[in-house]
């Protein structure tokens, strides 16, 4: 079969392509700070060891770690309203899911950092009469950020690629963008070709970055 590639009638949509595009890269961002902001706090929840707030961070921790991205974005938008009894915009739900998908996992990078750090490091702040909060701040987090960055990388990188899914909800990222083009051009050969080198120009310098930082923390 002998099919002739024809990516030049991808110019006049370049506006909805650039659109998809940076609401990809912004959903990425956003939902990365966000979910590191509330897994960090979680992580530091769960460290304190008091059982009535660690059994249901973890129980949070694993539904969200145990179910599709998918299912969660569907859930939340279409049933969560009924529950809370409010409407949630498309963009809205996405958030949401994202946000506390990435925060089940930034939790547990988080708190395997520090609990990575060896307790001779905490014995001797407090010997030296530090209290916990100093003891964590100049001590602790410094040696553990080093060994949980490779591991942030590579869940920012696994958040961009779950972006993808936003289309269900019709938020208009790349790959909803691409489904328009491909409705008005029948051409889906060029349209998805086109989304997935602009994912691999996207993701190629973070994963870059995450061995990157591996190899050198592993020096």
């Amino acid at each position: 079969m002998n099919y002739e590639w024809d990516f030049s009638f991808l110019l006049q949509y370049k506006g909805l392509i650039a659109i998809g595009a940076l609401y990809t890269i912004g959903f990425t961002i956003v939902t990365a700070i966000a979910g590191f902001v509330v897994g960090g706090l979680i992580a530091v929840a769960r460290l304190a060891n008091a059982r009535v707030v660690t059994i249901p961070l973890l129980a949070f921790i694993e539904i969200f770690r145990c179910t599709p991205v998918l299912v969660q974005l569907v859930w939340i938008y279409y049933a969560l309203p009924i529950v809370i009894g409010v409407e949630l915009k498309p963009a809205t739900a996405a958030f949401i899911a994202l946000t506390l998908y990435g925060a089940s996992f930034f939790a547990e990078i988080i708190r395997g950092g520090i609990a990575s750090i060896d307790t001779g490091q905490w014995d001797a702040g407090r010997a030296l009469g530090m209290r916990r909060a100093a003891l964590m701040r100049r001590v602790v987090l410094p040696q553990a950020l080093k060994r949980m960055i490779p591991p942030l990388v590579n869940q920012v990188v696994l958040q961009l690629k779950n972006t993808s899914l936003l289309s269900v909800l019709a938020v208009p990222d790349l790959l909803y963008q691409g489904q328009l083009i491909t409705s008005a051009t029948y051409k889906p050969l060029e349209v998805y070709t086109m989304i997935a080198i602009i994912y691999f120009i996207i993701l190629f310098p973070l994963t870059t970055l995450a061995h990157g930082l591996e190899r050198r923390l592993a020096r």
